[in-house]
């Protein structure tokens, strides 16, 4: 029941790494897995968790540079 780590989670996709997060959540859940496999996927999902963290931060520091662009740009008189 391993699953392969295909890729470090800051490399993946919002998505994809979302989806690997709640797959292992339902993984452990379940309490099928084996101590060794779920502290395993725990840590796996830790690091998921850490890297969507840092996402949602970056694309929130983009969203607010681009409402102080537009709030910049309608102060400006035409």
């Amino acid at each position: 029941m391993d699953e392969p780590v295909c890729a470090a989670p800051g490399e993946m996709s919002f998505g994809d790494a979302l989806g690997e997060l709640e797959g292992i959540v339902t993984a452990l859940e379940s309490g099928q897995l084996e101590l060794e496999e779920s502290l395993d996927r725990y840590q796996r999902g830790v690091e998921l968790l850490q890297a969507l963290k840092a996402k949602l931060e970056d694309a929130q520091q983009k969203v607010t540079a681009l409402i102080g662009e537009l709030e910049g740009e309608a102060a400006q008189p035409e």
